[in-house]
């Protein structure tokens, strides 16, 4: 073997050394080490925050092992599964960049009582979004009710004020009677809640026409009342009705023509001629009153 291929195999393997080591650097300069605070997990990939970067993406492989560090001076690692890494959890990252900036993890180690805390941070988590939620659910069936509320308001106060303005005009009618004589007059009560005319009072109403019709130029009106206990939409209808139900009668039975019938008037809770803060009072206020009208220029003439 000559002198000289001895001297061309040393510098070949020299050149080769050298190359190995130059890899060698490359590799190792290309594998980082990062400490930082899991702020997201979704699957594969995880946010980190770091002293350097905000959110820093690592990604997780079949290959990166998950480990918990232990012992005093956490010489010792314990395996873990990668459902171990959760928000809040404190991690040492080792890995390499992919050409698209993210950190290829081959290692995440952790503390245990890290991990202890992080866990109780994301049971806090989520027992808060849990109560925010239900908090959330509540406040909406509120604001249905309170819409609803709102709702059936708007429909009583407009019942109330078409119950008013029926009310002022019965009273705008019957008020234009001062051209009339009263000559002649019954009072017809009613139970509690209740429109049907009592059997005794239809004799009474029956004489009440046969009366009227000896008088020339007769009228018959006929006004309902309720007591002021209870609701005032329902009075407002009880006294319409009592109004018709006597109506009827003297149209049915007593045979008065339509001709002579002032239009009922349902006068609801006004003028009210009972105390009704008593059984007795609000008796008499339950009521139709029936008058026989005579106008003042006939009867003149």
């Amino acid at each position: 073997m000559s002198h000289h291929y001895l001297i061309r195999n040393a510098c070949a393997a020299a050149r080769l050394v050298g190359w190995l080591t130059l890899l060698g650097t490359t590799v190792a300069a290309q594998m980082v080490k990062t400490n930082g605070l899991i702020k997201a997990r979704n699957g594969d990939t995880m946010v980190l925050q770091t002293s350097e970067s905000p959110a820093l993406v690592v990604l997780l492989t079949d290959n990166t092992q998950v480990g918990q560090v232990q012992g005093v001076l956490k010489a010792r690692r314990k395996e873990m599964s990668m459902a171990a890494l959760i928000p809040g959890l404190a991690v040492k990252v080792e890995g390499a960049y992919n050409d698209r900036n993210q950190l290829v993890a081959t290692s995440v180690s952790f503390k245990g009582n890290d991990l202890e805390d992080a866990q109780r941070i994301e049971a806090g988590l989520h027992e808060t979004k849990t109560q925010a939620q239900q908090n959330k659910e509540e406040l909406e069936k509120q604001n249905a009710a309170l819409k609803a509320q709102n709702e059936a308001l708007q429909q009583q106060q407009q019942q109330i004020a078409a119950n008013k303005a029926a009310i002022d005009a019965a009273v705008a009618r019957f008020g234009q009677l001062d051209d009339y004589y009263i000559l002649d007059e019954l009072t017809i009560h009613f139970g509690n809640g209740k429109v049907r005319v009592d059997p005794k009072y239809v004799p009474q109403l029956l004489a009440l026409a046969d009366k009227a019709r000896e008088i020339n130029g007769y009228i018959i009106e006929v006004k309902g009342y309720a007591s002021s206990v209870g609701s005032t939409t329902l009075n407002q209808k009880l006294s319409e009705d009592r109004a018709s139900e006597v109506t009827k009668i003297l149209l049915q039975q007593a045979h008065i023509p339509l001709t002579r019938m002032l239009a009922p008037g349902a006068m609801g809770e006004s003028h009210q001629v009972g105390n009704d803060k008593t059984a007795e009072g609000q008796a008499e206020n339950r009521r139709v009153v029936v008058r026989v009208l005579q106008n003042k220029a006939i009867a003149g003439v």
